[in-house]
């Protein structure tokens, strides 16, 4: 089956073909880039006591010497201070591995303090591991009433319990902090919905196949309707990610780029627009060359990232953390292969990681330390780091990889 154009009468399409080239510069929101800049560079006091005047960047050396100093009469970095000097280290070494399954790897989350690594995987198998200690396997869980693969999961703030969910209505509970190492999910839990939030956070972002982000307040009384919407990208949503702050998020879709939005620029209604241009089905098809540089007449996005891939499953995307960079980056798997690291001041690929053999779904940056860990379907969940040593026999090395079999069942693949 081949993907065919849909052709518009009665005057030109309402959605607008950009040209490769004019697209390769990515506007960024003043407002969104200041904000970024602000907590990810030196703070004034400490610039100007270092470079009076000038706007020169400042080596890590010059940094400490001036807190030793007390230049700033801080006596201490800044939150600022620290994010630029954490930031110039990225995960960008290795990769080494962290577990090897014979089945596709779909989750790598970390837990809230970084303690925890949770893996799961198509073969009925969640993996909880102790980055503390070695990345030593902490839980096996073996699923119960699994169809197809484990599509997502959610650990309970206290790390007690963890949730998780596959292909079907029903959600499932198992204790994690129990004193056996095997566990079998509880299988009685039936519920529509699970969640771990903020007790002080009523707003909830969703996103589907009908290209929207939809934007909901619990506190309102007709909770069947969004409050508010967000329209710009051209196709199906593939994952939300929030930046926080109660204003900014992100979002992954099939159109293959990343959108920044600003909660404070959503409308009350949808604005009518012309349906996709063009038809193809994500899960086995390539995205149309014709249609990668569309844009949505009414787009209310901050701005948009492209380059990575996202075909065949429901691609991952994340703000990088704020302790160790400020959120300046996205971060995000692709079918391609390849973890990519977006600047979000600029726009540009900072970053591209290579080693997969397959298409990485999920990844997940510690919320402390420079470690990143991705999962792909060649069954690897490996990990990067900022520094690397040569001489570890354990460090995967190019060669390694094992390409995912061809063959699976498209219909049931997320």
């Amino acid at each position: 089956m081949r993907w065919k154009r849909k052709i518009h009468h009665g005057g030109p399409s309402k959605q607008q073909q950009v040209s490769p080239l004019a697209d390769e510069v990515c506007a960024i929101d003043k407002e969104v880039s200041h904000l970024c800049r602000i907590k990810s560079e030196p703070s004034q006091r400490t610039r100007a006591s270092i470079y009076a005047g000038q706007k020169r960047p400042v080596s890590t050396f010059k940094l400490l010497s001036g807190r030793e100093s007390n230049c700033s009469g801080m006596g201490r970095f800044s939150s600022a201070d620290c994010s630029y000097a954490l930031r110039k280290h990225l995960p960008v070494k290795g990769p080494w591995c962290v577990d090897d399954m014979d089945s596709e790897a779909y989750i790598s989350q970390f837990s809230a303090d970084g303690s925890l690594l949770i893996g799961g995987f198509r073969g009925s198998h969640i993996r909880v591991y102790n980055s503390e200690k070695n990345w030593k396997v902490h839980k096996d869980i073996t699923c119960k009433r699994l169809r197809w693969t484990i599509s997502d999961i959610a650990l309970s703030p206290d790390q007690q319990f963890l949730a998780y969910s596959s292909l079907s209505p029903t959600v499932h509970i198992v204790n994690v902090q129990n004193a056996v190492r095997e566990s079998h999910a509880n299988i009685t839990a039936d519920v529509n919905v699970v969640t771990f939030a903020d007790e002080t956070n009523d707003i909830l972002y969703s996103g589907s196949d009908d290209s929207l982000c939809k934007v909901w307040d619990r506190r309102c009384h007709k909770k069947q309707k969004p409050v508010g919407v967000l329209t710009g990208h051209l196709d199906g949503i593939t994952f939300i990610d929030s930046r926080g702050d109660g204003h900014y998020f992100i979002s992954n879709c099939k159109d293959q780029t990343i959108k920044l939005w600003d909660l404070r620029k959503m409308s009350s209604t949808t604005k009518d627009c012309t349906p996709k241009a063009y038809e193809w089905d994500y899960r086995w098809m390539t995205y149309p060359s014709e249609a990668r540089y569309l844009k949505h007449p009414y787009d209310q996005s901050l701005a948009t990232f492209r380059g990575h891939s996202v075909l065949r499953t429901l691609i991952r995307c994340y703000f990088s953390p704020m302790h160790s960079t400020g959120q300046r980056y996205i971060y995000t798997g692709s079918s391609d292969q390849c973890v990519y690291i977006y600047d979000v001041a600029t726009g540009k690929v900072v970053e591209k990681l290579r080693w997969h053999g397959s298409i990485i779904r999920d990844c997940s940056w510690h919320p402390y330390l420079p470690t990143l860990v991705s999962s792909s379907w060649d069954g690897y969940l490996v990990r990067w780091e900022a520094t690397e040593d040569d001489r570890d026999p354990s460090m995967l090395r190019t060669g390694k990889q094992r390409m995912h079999p061809e063959g699976y069942t498209m219909s049931f693949v997320l």
